[in-house]
Protein backbone atom coordinates (compact mmCIF):
# COMPACT_ATOMS: atom_id res chain seq x y z
CA UNK A 1 0.00 0.00 0.00
CA UNK A 2 1.63 3.22 -1.16
CA UNK A 3 2.02 6.06 1.33
CA UNK A 4 -0.26 8.38 -0.67
CA UNK A 5 -3.00 5.77 -0.85
CA UNK A 6 -2.78 5.05 2.88
CA UNK A 7 -3.32 8.76 3.49
CA UNK A 8 -6.28 8.93 1.10
CA UNK A 9 -7.91 5.96 2.77
CA UNK A 10 -7.63 7.64 6.16
CA UNK A 11 -5.13 5.10 7.50
CA UNK A 12 -3.44 7.22 10.13
CA UNK A 13 -2.01 6.28 13.53
CA UNK A 14 -1.68 2.56 14.24
CA UNK A 15 -3.55 1.55 11.06
CA UNK A 16 -1.18 3.60 8.94
CA UNK A 17 1.83 2.10 10.71
CA UNK A 18 0.46 -1.39 10.11
CA UNK A 19 -0.06 -0.62 6.42
CA UNK A 20 3.51 0.62 6.03
CA UNK A 21 4.88 -2.39 7.92
CA UNK A 22 2.93 -4.76 5.67
CA UNK A 23 4.13 -2.99 2.52
CA UNK A 24 7.76 -3.28 3.63
CA UNK A 25 7.32 -6.95 4.52
CA UNK A 26 5.63 -7.73 1.18
CA UNK A 27 8.38 -6.12 -0.89
CA UNK A 28 11.06 -7.98 1.07
CA UNK A 29 9.28 -11.32 0.67
CA UNK A 30 8.77 -10.83 -3.08
CA UNK A 31 12.42 -9.97 -3.60
CA UNK A 32 13.45 -12.98 -1.51
CA UNK A 33 11.19 -15.25 -3.56
CA UNK A 34 12.82 -14.05 -6.79
CA UNK A 35 16.30 -14.49 -5.32
CA UNK A 36 15.47 -18.01 -4.17
CA UNK A 37 13.87 -19.23 -7.39
CA UNK A 38 16.23 -17.81 -10.05
CA UNK A 39 18.95 -20.43 -9.41
CA UNK A 40 16.32 -23.18 -9.72
CA UNK A 41 15.21 -22.52 -13.30
CA UNK A 42 14.54 -25.66 -15.33
CA UNK A 43 13.04 -26.56 -18.73
CA UNK A 44 9.25 -26.81 -18.88
CA UNK A 45 6.47 -27.34 -21.37
CA UNK A 46 3.59 -24.86 -21.50
CA UNK A 47 0.03 -25.79 -22.39
CA UNK A 48 -3.24 -23.87 -22.36
CA UNK A 49 -6.80 -24.92 -21.62
CA UNK A 50 -9.87 -23.21 -20.21
CA UNK A 51 -13.12 -23.92 -18.40
CA UNK A 52 -15.87 -21.85 -16.76
CA UNK A 53 -17.03 -20.87 -13.28
CA UNK A 54 -20.43 -19.31 -12.74
CA UNK A 55 -20.31 -17.22 -9.57
CA UNK A 56 -19.13 -13.92 -11.12
CA UNK A 57 -21.94 -11.50 -11.94
CA UNK A 58 -22.15 -7.94 -13.19
CA UNK A 59 -22.80 -5.57 -10.28
CA UNK A 60 -23.97 -2.47 -12.20
CA UNK A 61 -27.76 -2.63 -11.95
CA UNK A 62 -29.56 0.06 -13.99
CA UNK A 63 -32.45 1.72 -12.14
CA UNK A 64 -34.68 4.74 -12.67
CA UNK A 65 -32.30 6.67 -10.41
CA UNK A 66 -29.13 5.57 -12.18
CA UNK A 67 -26.72 2.65 -11.88
CA UNK A 68 -26.40 1.11 -8.41
CA UNK A 69 -24.09 -1.56 -6.98
CA UNK A 70 -26.32 -4.65 -6.98
CA UNK A 71 -26.48 -8.02 -8.80
CA UNK A 72 -27.32 -7.58 -12.49
CA UNK A 73 -27.73 -11.05 -14.06
CA UNK A 74 -28.34 -9.59 -17.54
CA UNK A 75 -25.17 -7.48 -17.48
CA UNK A 76 -21.93 -8.24 -19.34
CA UNK A 77 -19.80 -10.94 -17.71
CA UNK A 78 -16.74 -13.05 -18.53
CA UNK A 79 -16.94 -16.39 -16.72
CA UNK A 80 -14.09 -18.05 -18.59
CA UNK A 81 -11.27 -19.58 -16.52
CA UNK A 82 -8.07 -19.50 -18.59
CA UNK A 83 -5.31 -21.83 -17.38
CA UNK A 84 -1.62 -21.89 -18.33
CA UNK A 85 -0.30 -25.35 -17.46
CA UNK A 86 3.40 -25.69 -16.64
CA UNK A 87 4.78 -29.24 -16.94
CA UNK A 88 8.23 -30.66 -16.35
CA UNK A 89 9.81 -32.77 -19.12
CA UNK A 90 8.48 -35.89 -17.36
CA UNK A 91 4.91 -34.43 -17.68
CA UNK A 92 4.55 -33.82 -13.94
CA UNK A 93 2.81 -30.60 -12.95
CA UNK A 94 5.09 -27.80 -11.80
CA UNK A 95 2.55 -24.96 -11.75
CA UNK A 96 -0.80 -23.73 -12.99
CA UNK A 97 -1.56 -20.06 -13.62
CA UNK A 98 -5.29 -19.41 -13.77
CA UNK A 99 -7.45 -16.32 -14.08
CA UNK A 100 -10.97 -15.09 -13.44
CA UNK A 101 -12.70 -11.75 -13.96
CA UNK A 102 -14.28 -11.03 -10.58
CA UNK A 103 -13.53 -8.96 -7.48
CA UNK A 104 -12.16 -10.96 -4.55
CA UNK A 105 -14.80 -9.44 -2.29
CA UNK A 106 -16.90 -12.33 -1.00
CA UNK A 107 -16.06 -11.45 2.60
CA UNK A 108 -17.68 -8.76 4.73
CA UNK A 109 -14.84 -8.34 7.24
CA UNK A 110 -11.44 -6.65 6.99
CA UNK A 111 -8.92 -9.33 7.91
CA UNK A 112 -6.15 -10.99 5.94
CA UNK A 113 -7.68 -13.58 3.61
CA UNK A 114 -7.13 -14.60 0.00
CA UNK A 115 -10.91 -14.78 -0.51
CA UNK A 116 -12.14 -17.15 -3.23
CA UNK A 117 -8.88 -17.03 -5.24
CA UNK A 118 -6.80 -17.92 -2.19
CA UNK A 119 -9.02 -20.86 -1.36
CA UNK A 120 -8.87 -22.05 -4.98
CA UNK A 121 -5.07 -22.01 -4.79
CA UNK A 122 -5.16 -23.87 -1.48
CA UNK A 123 -7.49 -26.58 -2.83
CA UNK A 124 -5.44 -27.05 -6.02
CA UNK A 125 -2.12 -27.34 -4.20
CA UNK A 126 -3.62 -29.86 -1.78
CA UNK A 127 -4.90 -31.93 -4.71
CA UNK A 128 -1.58 -31.74 -6.58
CA UNK A 129 1.34 -31.94 -4.12
CA UNK A 130 4.40 -30.14 -5.44
CA UNK A 131 2.43 -27.94 -7.83
CA UNK A 132 2.31 -24.16 -7.35
CA UNK A 133 -1.11 -22.63 -8.04
CA UNK A 134 -1.06 -18.98 -9.14
CA UNK A 135 -3.99 -16.62 -9.68
CA UNK A 136 -4.07 -13.68 -12.12
CA UNK A 137 -6.95 -11.23 -11.91
CA UNK A 138 -9.03 -10.65 -15.02
CA UNK A 139 -11.11 -7.62 -16.01
CA UNK A 140 -13.41 -7.84 -13.01
CA UNK A 141 -13.72 -4.18 -12.05
CA UNK A 142 -17.51 -4.31 -12.39
CA UNK A 143 -17.97 -7.95 -11.35
CA UNK A 144 -18.72 -9.35 -7.88
CA UNK A 145 -18.95 -12.90 -6.53
CA UNK A 146 -22.52 -13.85 -5.67
CA UNK A 147 -23.78 -14.84 -3.17
CA UNK A 148 -21.35 -13.17 -0.80
CA UNK A 149 -20.60 -11.85 2.71
CA UNK A 150 -19.42 -14.97 4.55
CA UNK A 151 -16.31 -17.11 4.89
CA UNK A 152 -18.21 -20.24 3.86
CA UNK A 153 -19.24 -18.55 0.61
CA UNK A 154 -15.62 -17.56 -0.09
CA UNK A 155 -14.67 -21.22 0.33
CA UNK A 156 -17.62 -22.27 -1.86
CA UNK A 157 -16.55 -19.95 -4.68
CA UNK A 158 -12.95 -21.07 -4.22
CA UNK A 159 -14.06 -24.66 -4.68
CA UNK A 160 -16.03 -23.72 -7.80
CA UNK A 161 -12.98 -22.00 -9.28
CA UNK A 162 -10.60 -24.83 -8.37
CA UNK A 163 -13.05 -27.30 -9.93
CA UNK A 164 -12.96 -25.27 -13.15
CA UNK A 165 -9.16 -25.40 -13.13
CA UNK A 166 -9.31 -29.16 -12.57
CA UNK A 167 -11.53 -29.43 -15.65
CA UNK A 168 -8.97 -27.46 -17.66
CA UNK A 169 -6.16 -29.67 -16.35
CA UNK A 170 -8.06 -32.75 -17.51
CA UNK A 171 -8.59 -31.56 -21.10
CA UNK A 172 -7.33 -34.32 -23.39
CA UNK A 173 -5.83 -32.03 -26.04
CA UNK A 174 -4.69 -28.74 -24.48
CA UNK A 175 -3.15 -26.12 -26.75
CA UNK A 176 0.66 -26.40 -26.79
CA UNK A 177 2.30 -23.03 -26.14
CA UNK A 178 5.61 -22.35 -27.86
CA UNK A 179 8.19 -19.57 -28.09
CA UNK A 180 9.82 -17.30 -28.92
CA UNK A 181 8.68 -14.73 -26.40
CA UNK A 182 7.80 -11.19 -27.46
CA UNK A 183 7.17 -8.40 -24.96
CA UNK A 184 5.97 -4.82 -25.48
CA UNK A 185 5.38 -2.27 -22.71
CA UNK A 186 4.43 1.38 -23.19
CA UNK A 187 2.33 4.13 -21.67
CA UNK A 188 -0.64 5.87 -23.23
CA UNK A 189 -1.89 9.26 -22.08
CA UNK A 190 -5.50 9.10 -20.89
CA UNK A 191 -7.20 12.46 -20.61
CA UNK A 192 -9.54 13.43 -17.80
CA UNK A 193 -12.81 15.24 -18.34
CA UNK A 194 -12.93 18.95 -17.46
CA UNK A 195 -11.84 19.27 -13.81
CA UNK A 196 -13.89 21.07 -11.15
CA UNK A 197 -13.24 24.78 -10.67
CA UNK A 198 -11.52 26.23 -7.62
CA UNK A 199 -14.88 27.60 -6.44
CA UNK A 200 -16.50 24.18 -6.72
CA UNK A 201 -13.64 22.56 -4.81
CA UNK A 202 -13.89 25.13 -2.03
CA UNK A 203 -17.61 24.37 -1.77
CA UNK A 204 -16.98 20.61 -1.60
CA UNK A 205 -14.36 21.17 1.06
CA UNK A 206 -16.99 22.74 3.29
CA UNK A 207 -20.18 20.83 2.42
CA UNK A 208 -19.20 17.41 1.05
CA UNK A 209 -18.94 14.14 2.94
CA UNK A 210 -15.54 13.22 4.42
CA UNK A 211 -14.32 11.57 1.21
CA UNK A 212 -15.46 14.47 -0.98
CA UNK A 213 -13.83 16.92 1.43
CA UNK A 214 -10.56 14.99 1.42
CA UNK A 215 -10.60 14.79 -2.39
CA UNK A 216 -11.25 18.52 -2.65
CA UNK A 217 -8.32 19.27 -0.34
CA UNK A 218 -5.96 17.14 -2.46
CA UNK A 219 -7.01 18.94 -5.64
CA UNK A 220 -6.74 22.36 -4.00
CA UNK A 221 -3.22 21.38 -2.91
CA UNK A 222 -2.44 20.55 -6.55
CA UNK A 223 -3.66 23.99 -7.59
CA UNK A 224 -1.49 25.61 -4.96
CA UNK A 225 1.66 23.58 -5.62
CA UNK A 226 1.51 23.15 -9.41
CA UNK A 227 -0.66 26.02 -10.57
CA UNK A 228 -3.17 23.62 -12.08
CA UNK A 229 -4.94 20.28 -11.75
CA UNK A 230 -3.64 17.15 -13.47
CA UNK A 231 -5.25 16.79 -16.92
CA UNK A 232 -4.05 13.32 -17.98
CA UNK A 233 -2.62 10.07 -16.67
CA UNK A 234 0.30 8.07 -18.12
CA UNK A 235 -1.32 4.63 -18.31
CA UNK A 236 0.98 1.55 -18.58
CA UNK A 237 -0.05 -1.24 -20.94
CA UNK A 238 1.77 -4.47 -21.73
CA UNK A 239 1.47 -7.36 -24.18
CA UNK A 240 3.36 -10.66 -23.87
CA UNK A 241 3.32 -12.94 -26.90
CA UNK A 242 4.16 -16.66 -26.79
CA UNK A 243 5.06 -17.63 -30.36
CA UNK A 244 1.90 -17.78 -32.47
CA UNK A 245 -0.04 -19.44 -29.67
CA UNK A 246 -0.89 -17.08 -26.81
CA UNK A 247 -1.38 -13.32 -26.53
CA UNK A 248 -1.47 -11.99 -22.96
CA UNK A 249 -2.56 -8.35 -22.72
CA UNK A 250 -2.09 -6.73 -19.31
CA UNK A 251 -4.10 -3.61 -18.46
CA UNK A 252 -3.57 -1.55 -15.32
CA UNK A 253 -6.27 -0.43 -12.92
CA UNK A 254 -9.56 -2.02 -11.93
CA UNK A 255 -10.51 -2.82 -15.50
CA UNK A 256 -14.19 -3.37 -16.33
CA UNK A 257 -15.23 -6.48 -18.24
CA UNK A 258 -15.98 -4.70 -21.54
CA UNK A 259 -12.25 -4.58 -22.30
CA UNK A 260 -11.87 -8.34 -21.94
CA UNK A 261 -14.90 -9.14 -24.08
CA UNK A 262 -13.86 -6.71 -26.81
CA UNK A 263 -10.16 -7.53 -26.97
CA UNK A 264 -10.67 -11.30 -26.87
CA UNK A 265 -12.48 -10.93 -30.19
CA UNK A 266 -10.33 -8.25 -31.80
CA UNK A 267 -6.94 -9.81 -31.03
CA UNK A 268 -7.79 -13.31 -32.25
CA UNK A 269 -6.76 -12.42 -35.77
CA UNK A 270 -5.40 -9.52 -37.73
CA UNK A 271 -2.84 -7.47 -35.85
CA UNK A 272 0.55 -9.10 -36.31
CA UNK A 273 -0.82 -12.65 -36.28
CA UNK A 274 1.00 -14.83 -38.80
CA UNK A 275 0.26 -18.25 -37.32
CA UNK A 276 -1.86 -20.96 -38.93
CA UNK A 277 -4.15 -21.05 -35.89
CA UNK A 278 -5.77 -18.10 -34.18
CA UNK A 279 -3.85 -17.32 -30.99
CA UNK A 280 -5.42 -17.77 -27.59
CA UNK A 281 -6.14 -14.32 -26.14
CA UNK A 282 -5.94 -13.71 -22.38
CA UNK A 283 -6.77 -10.28 -20.97
CA UNK A 284 -5.59 -9.44 -17.45
CA UNK A 285 -6.58 -6.41 -15.42
CA UNK A 286 -4.97 -4.94 -12.28
CA UNK A 287 -1.54 -5.21 -13.94
CA UNK A 288 1.61 -3.16 -13.27
CA UNK A 289 -0.30 -0.45 -11.37
CA UNK A 290 -3.71 -0.03 -9.72
CA UNK A 291 -4.72 3.63 -9.61
CA UNK A 292 -8.49 3.11 -9.44
CA UNK A 293 -11.16 2.08 -11.97
CA UNK A 294 -10.74 1.94 -15.74
CA UNK A 295 -14.22 2.38 -17.25
CA UNK A 296 -15.21 1.56 -20.80
CA UNK A 297 -17.06 4.21 -22.79
CA UNK A 298 -20.35 2.48 -21.97
CA UNK A 299 -19.66 2.49 -18.23
CA UNK A 300 -18.41 6.07 -18.38
CA UNK A 301 -21.62 7.25 -20.03
CA UNK A 302 -23.81 5.26 -17.63
CA UNK A 303 -22.04 6.84 -14.64
CA UNK A 304 -22.23 5.22 -11.24
CA UNK A 305 -19.34 4.09 -9.08
CA UNK A 306 -16.84 2.66 -11.57
CA UNK A 307 -17.43 5.38 -14.15
CA UNK A 308 -17.35 8.40 -11.86
CA UNK A 309 -17.80 8.32 -8.09
CA UNK A 310 -14.79 6.08 -7.29
CA UNK A 311 -12.42 8.86 -8.34
CA UNK A 312 -12.99 10.69 -5.04
CA UNK A 313 -10.70 8.11 -3.40
CA UNK A 314 -7.83 9.15 -5.68
CA UNK A 315 -5.82 12.30 -6.33
CA UNK A 316 -7.22 12.56 -9.85
CA UNK A 317 -9.72 15.31 -10.68
CA UNK A 318 -12.66 13.18 -11.77
CA UNK A 319 -13.83 10.84 -14.54
CA UNK A 320 -11.86 10.14 -17.70
CA UNK A 321 -12.70 11.80 -21.00
CA UNK A 322 -14.80 9.81 -23.49
CA UNK A 323 -11.67 8.95 -25.49
CA UNK A 324 -10.55 6.54 -22.74
CA UNK A 325 -11.63 3.19 -24.22
CA UNK A 326 -10.42 3.83 -27.76
CA UNK A 327 -7.04 5.10 -26.55
CA UNK A 328 -6.51 1.95 -24.47
CA UNK A 329 -7.70 -0.43 -27.18
CA UNK A 330 -5.67 1.27 -29.92
CA UNK A 331 -2.49 1.08 -27.83
CA UNK A 332 -3.13 -2.60 -27.04
CA UNK A 333 -3.42 -3.29 -30.78
CA UNK A 334 -0.16 -1.42 -31.38
CA UNK A 335 1.66 -3.33 -28.63
CA UNK A 336 0.22 -6.64 -29.85
CA UNK A 337 1.63 -5.94 -33.30
CA UNK A 338 5.06 -5.22 -31.80
CA UNK A 339 5.05 -8.28 -29.53
CA UNK A 340 3.88 -10.65 -32.25
CA UNK A 341 6.55 -9.47 -34.67
CA UNK A 342 9.29 -9.94 -32.08
CA UNK A 343 7.94 -13.41 -31.20
CA UNK A 344 8.39 -14.78 -34.72
CA UNK A 345 11.09 -17.46 -35.13
CA UNK A 346 14.33 -15.94 -36.40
Amino acid sequence: LREDKATRRGLGGDRGAEARQYTKMLVEKLLKAIETTLPRLEPVQLKYASARAGFAMNRRLPTSEGVINSPYPEGPVDQRVPVLIVERPDSSLMAALFGYACHNTTLSFYQFCGDYAGYAQEYLEAAHPGMVALFMMGCGGDQNPYPRRSLDLAKQHGRALSNAVEVALSVKQPRAIHGPLGVALEEVELEFATPPSREELLKRKETGNKYEQSHAVRLLDQLEERGGIQTSYAFPLQVIQFGNDLTLAAICGETVVDYSLRLQQELKSGTGNSGEQEPVVWIAGYSNHVFGYLPSLRVLKEGGYEGNRAMIYSSYPGPFAESVEQRVVSKIHELTNQARKSAQPK
